[in-house]
């Protein structure tokens, strides 16, 4: 019989997710829409309705005896914790000390962010690095990982974390912001950034399945090491589109929102060291260049 897995955030890295997994878990999908069951049924993944943000919802989960679960949900868009990462603990926790079997999951991973580390000035970041989330969507994702470790820890479930950088795909690339004129800083002061290519985040979801150590932290991030611009002016060659106009970080200031520009101010080069030796993962795409390598490639 296969072991039950249930992925709660069912958006595009788990429908990658579930065409790795489908010959080898029975897969269960949390989903607050119903208009969306039909579509993950066509990738295997059997729904449960259910909505984080309305803890009551969630006691469709009980009795599914999950042995694994994948916490792909991102946090609510306010505030510095993150409720609905406690809602699934409580809910997760409640079921197993309702139901005749009593079974908590063996094993949770929950997909964080490199964000969590805030702005390093460029410098080099593993897995031991201190954290110093600068803003409050960070926070909540910090607030997150400390709540699935301290979880783990009272209950003897195998816990993981991915601190994921951007993630980008063939259909996930930054062309809007290109055609848009959205400039980029200056390469003498711009910042580094990482990245990791969509198909590779779920293929190391796989390998931590099977090869992650339990209070373990991974870095999901590919071998580039590129500037923001630089990242850009890639995109931007390989579409043919101008590349972004520079300008100084003063005047992004007074041109770009606060939002993006929380992402632009933050440099820091992500390590996969511990990625490619415990869990023995080879990049399918070890850059952004060869990922739009191949697409030129299949043009």
């Amino acid at each position: 019989m296969k072991n039950r897995l249930l992925i709660v955030g069912c958006g595009d890295v788990a429908s990658r997710v579930a065409g790795l997994l489908g010959k080898r878990y029975r897969l269960f999908g949390l989903c607050r829409r119903v208009e969306n069951f039909d579509s993950l049924r066509l990738l295997g993944i059997r729904p449960v309705a259910g909505d984080l943000d309305q803890p009551a919802s969630l006691n469709r989960m009980a009795g599914l005896a999950a042995r694994t679960v994948l916490h792909l949900a991102p946090p609510p868009g306010h505030g510095e914790c993150d409720t609905r990462t406690a809602h699934l603990l409580s809910a997760l926790s409640r079921h197993a000390s309702e139901t005749q079997t009593g079974i908590l999951p063996q094993q949770l991973i929950y997909i964080s962010t490199s964000g969590v580390y805030g702005d390093c000035g460029g410098d080099w970041v593993n897995e031991s690095y201190p954290v110093n989330p600068k803003n409050a969507r960070a926070l909540r994702r910090l607030d997150a990982e400390q709540q699935v470790r301290n979880w783990g820890r009272r209950n003897g479930v195998k816990v993981s974390i991915l601190r994921v950088p951007g993630i980008y795909a063939h259909g996930r690339l930054p062309l809007e912001r290109l055609q848009q004129g959205t400039p980029a800083l200056l390469s003498a002061e711009d910042s580094y950034t990482n990245h990791i290519h969509a198909d590779d985040l779920a293929r190391i979801i796989v390998a931590v399945l099977r090869s992650g150590r339990p209070g373990r932290i991974y870095h999901a991030s590919d071998d580039s090491c590129l500037k923001m611009g630089e990242y850009f002016d890639l995109v931007a060659d390989h579409f043919v589109l101008p590349r972004p106009k520079r300008i100084t970080r003063q005047e992004a200031l007074k041109v770009i929102s606060p939002g993006l520009l929380s992402f632009m101010l933050e440099s820091r080069r992500l390590t996969n060291n511990r990625m490619k030796q415990e869990l023995y993962v080879r990049l399918r795409y070890p850059t952004v260049a060869d990922c739009l390598a191949e697409m030129r490639r299949f043009c």
